[in-house]
C-alpha cells in the first residue's frame, strides 16, 4: 500500500485510548500481506510478526489518539466533556468533533462569545467548564442519542502542504504506524534473521498498558520503539525542538547504549541524516513500560518530528518519515545471533 494512501486512511479513523477496535482492525488488515501472522490482543493493540530464527525484536508504535469523552448533558442540549489524554482546552474553541453515540454526530465546540467576556475572563484561558459541544439537537433529542461516557474525536482532514509536508489529526502516533509498515514491505525484499514482532500499542496516550501487555506476550530481546517528538515553530525550546526534514535518534538513561550505537551506526552507513534527542528522565513513550517488562526490555528510540503535536493540524515530513523506515528496515536486517551475546558487555 502506498504509504500516503495509508496515512489518508488510518488518520481519518476513531481510536481513542480503550476504544481502539476499528483503527486495530484497518491496520491488522494492512500488515497481512507482509506478515506470517497477525492479531489482536485482548486491549486492541495488533501484534504482527516475521518469523525468523535469531533475536526476537519488537518493534513498536501506537495507534490510539487523544479526545474527550461527554461528562454531562446541559438541560438546553449542550454537551460538557473531559479530555482523554493530553488535551489541552485551548486548542478546542471553534473545532469540530464526532461524538461516538448510539450514532455518530457531527458537533461544533463552542464558548462564550469574546464580546461577552469580562475583562478578567479575557485574560484567562479556557477551562473545561468553560467549552461544551453544540450538537444543534434538543436536550431530549440529544439524551436520546449520546450517552455520558461516550467518546468524542476530534475532526481534521488530511492536508497536503508544500514541499512534502501533510498535516493531519493523529499523526500522533499514526505516522510511526505508517513507518512500521513501510518498513514491514521493504523487509520482503530483504535477507533477516531477526523474529520481528511488529506492535501497533493501544491505550499510550493514557497508561502505556498496550504495550507493556504486548510485551510481556512477546517477551522479546529487545526492542525499538518508534512515537513523535516536537519539531521546530516559533518561540519552541531549542533543546527541545528539531527539525523536521530528518528523525531523531535518543539517548539517555532509558536507552541502551549498545542498542543506541547499533541504530547511529546504521543510519551512517545507509547515509540516513538524524539528529540526537536528549532524553534524561523519562521518555515519555511506550520505552518507559517496556523497561520494567518481565526482567527488562532493553530498547532505543527512534523518533519523527511533528509540529503542533496534540492538536488536529499535527505537520510532519514524509520524506523524513520513509528515511524512518528506511533505517528501520536497514536495522532489522543487521541484527544476528551475536546482538544477545554483545548486549550486556
Amino acid at each position: 500500500m502506498q504509504t500516503e494512501q495509508f496515512l489518508r486512511e488510518v488518520t481519518a479513523l476513531p481510536g481513542l485510548s480503550g476504544g481502539e477496535e476499528a483503527v486495530a482492525r484497518y491496520i491488522a488488515g494492512a500488515f497481512e500481506p507482509y506478515c506470517d501472522e497477525v492479531r489482536i490482543d485482548a486491549l486492541n493493540s495488533v501484534i504482527a510478526r516475521i518469523r525468523g530464527r535469531g533475536p526476537k525484536v519488537m518493534l513498536c508504535a501506537h495507534l490510539d489518539e487523544i479526545g474527550m469523552m461527554v461528562a454531562k448533558i446541559e438541560d438546553d442540549g449542550a454537551l460538557r466533556m473531559r479530555g482523554i489524554g493530553g488535551v489541552d482546552p485551548r486548542i478546542l474553541p471553534g473545532m469540530r468533533v464526532t461524538v461516538h453515540g448510539k450514532e455518530r454526530v457531527l458537533g461544533v465546540i463552542g464558548a462564550k462569545a469574546p464580546h461577552l467576556l469580562s475583562p478578567s475572563e479575557r485574560e484567562k484561558n479556557y477551562a473545561w467548564d468553560e467549552l461544551y459541544i453544540d450538537l444543534g439537537m434538543s436536550a431530549e433529542r440529544a439524551r436520546e442519542t449520546v450517552r455520558v461516557g461516550d467518546c468524542v474525536s476530534l475532526e481534521g482532514g488530511f492536508t497536503e502542504l508544500m514541499n512534502g509536508r501533510f498535516a493531519t489529526k493523529t499523526a500522533d502516533d499514526r505516522s510511526c504506524a505508517a513507518i512500521l509498515l513501510r518498513t514491514a514491505e521493504l523487509l520482503q525484499r530483504m535477507d533477516t534473521t531477526a523474529d520481528l514482532y511488529f506492535v501497533l500499542s493501544s491505550q499510550e496516550e493514557v497508561s502505556g498498558y498496550g504495550a507493556m501487555t504486548a510485551g510481556f506476550g512477546v517477551d522479546p530481546d529487545f526492542c525499538v520503539v518508534l512515537d513523535v517528538t516536537h519539531a521546530k515553530t516559533p518561540g519552541a525550546p531549542e533543546l527541545e525542538a528539531f527539525e523536521i526534514d530528518s528523525p531523531t535518534i535518543a539517548r539517555g538513561p532509558f536507552i541502551h547504549p549498545y542498542l543506541r550505537q547499533k541504530l547511529e551506526d546504521i543510519a551512517k552507513e545507509q547515509r540516513v541524516a538524524y539528529q540526537c534527542e536528549v532524553v534524561p528522565r523519562d521518555t515519555y513513550t511506550d520505552m518507559d513500560g517496556l523497561e520494567t517488562v518481565r526482567g527488562g526490555v532493553p530498547g532505543v528510540l527512534l523518533s519523527l518530528p511533528v509540529r503542533y503535536m496534540h492538536t488536529s493540524v499535527e505537520t510532519f515530513d514524509l520524506s523524513a518519515l520513509n528515511e524512518c523506515a528506511r533505517l528501520l528496515a536497514a536495522y532489522c536486517a543487521s541484527v544476528s545471533g551475536a546482538w544477545r551475546d554483545e548486549l550486556w558487555i
